[in-house]
């Protein structure tokens, strides 16, 4: 063979891995993308129930305190579902994951419809225990994106929230004061199944690296969802309990707002729905600002 031939022969080999590496990052890019609809697809439906809930508990004759007891026990539910459904992730793959966190959704909408007694309110808390849309979409960007890209990847999440806060407050109070609050329902109902669509339709079974998901199928699978030691095992890793009080600290004040503005937009401000969705849009315009500048700034520190 000539030294030309050698020349051409050598060139060619190493351009295979090189598209295949090309056309596995655009796989992945184009999966993080649709993760990124789904996040915040879901904090629309999310936030659109927001402009339902008080309005609805309100007309079934709930007062302060106990529209308190009803976000409480959303609360409490999702405290024990959340590492229930982080290790069924773990364990099944982020389109089971996704698949369970949205059909909860969807569930949770049509109980939301049906209630028409104070205990439905209740009841139909109940599917929060699986509605962890947001910390699934975290993992699979976790998992497909490059390390050095991944806190880049991660604080779009949050741009996500942001447009999902401004489209459902105002959406949903738009739908309530026109159409009401069992119309707006069904309505998240039904944008919940379109999230669940696209979670069948363009999530992977798994997001897991082949090595690692060959390593620990097998064991994982030996293990339940309800291994308690499983669960906290990641709290030992170094820096991950500082990082975890930071959070739950953090986050208290955001949980207490939540709870709180509700009721002071409802008892004391007297805004009708349409009024509440524009005024939470106006913090949703408040969390994207805050979510473009402060990764760049993480960056320049």
């Amino acid at each position: 063979m000539s030294p030309t031939g050698e020349t051409t022969d050598e060139t060619s080999k190493p351009s295979v891995p090189a598209e295949i590496d090309a056309e596995d990052k655009r796989k992945k890019a184009k999966v993080i993308f649709v993760v990124y609809v789904i996040a915040a697809l879901d904090i629309t439906w999310m936030f659109l129930q927001f402009t339902v809930t008080p309005y609805l508990a309100k007309k079934l004759g709930f007062d302060t305190l106990w529209f308190g007891y009803l976000q409480t026990t959303v609360g409490v539910i999702q405290l024990f579902g959340g590492p229930m459904f982080g290790r069924f992730a773990d364990l099944f793959g982020a389109r089971i994951a996704l698949s369970l966190a949205c059909s909860s959704t969807i569930v949770f909408f049509l109980l939301l419809a049906i209630a028409d007694h104070p205990a439905m309110l209740f009841v139909h808390k109940l599917p929060t225990v699986f509605m962890h849309v947001l910390p699934a979409s975290q993992m699979v960007v976790a998992d497909l994106s490059e390390p050095e890209k991944r806190a880049d990847a991660l604080s779009k999440l949050a741009l996500c929230f942001g447009i999902g806060m401004i489209a459902g407050s105002t959406l949903g109070g738009h739908l309530n004061t026109r159409y009401g609050e069992t119309f707006t329902a069904c309505f998240g109902a039904a944008g919940s199944a379109v999230s669940l669509l696209l979670v069948l339709k363009f999530i992977p079974k798994t997001t897991k690296t082949q090595a690692s998901s060959t390593d620990t199928r097998d064991d994982s699978r030996k293990k339940s969802v309800f291994n308690v030691g499983e669960i906290t095992r990641l709290m030992k890793y170094p820096g991950v309990t500082p990082t975890f009080l930071v959070k739950i600290i953090s986050g208290l004040p955001s949980g207490i707002f939540q709870v709180m503005f509700s009721i002071i937009a409802l008892e004391f401000f007297k805004l009708e729905p349409q009024q509440n969705g524009y005024l939470m849009a106006y913090f949703g315009i408040v969390q994207m600002v805050g979510a473009a500048q402060i990764p760049g700034k993480a960056e320049w520190l």
